[in-house]
């Protein structure tokens, strides 16, 4: 099954957009005073926001990549 350039790099972009939202629950989650869970949520937050991001960039570089080749 071949994924199109175009399709690439809306993938790419919504992983980015999942990553900024995951980052803002993580930031969410640290701003929180009287959460006692809240050190793992921010935490678990900022590790997807930083996985879903590297994916969404490799993504979408590999789109922009293709297109030119």
């Amino acid at each position: 099954m071949k994924i199109s350039s175009d399709d690439q790099k809306a993938i790419g972009l919504i992983l980015i957009c999942l990553g900024f939202l995951f980052f803002l629950i993580g930031l969410a989650a640290r701003l929180k005073e009287n959460y006692h869970s809240r050190v793992e949520i921010s935490s678990t937050g900022f590790t997807v926001a930083a996985v879903l991001a590297g994916v969404g960039v490799i993504a979408f570089l590999f789109s922009l990549r293709k297109k030119q080749g």
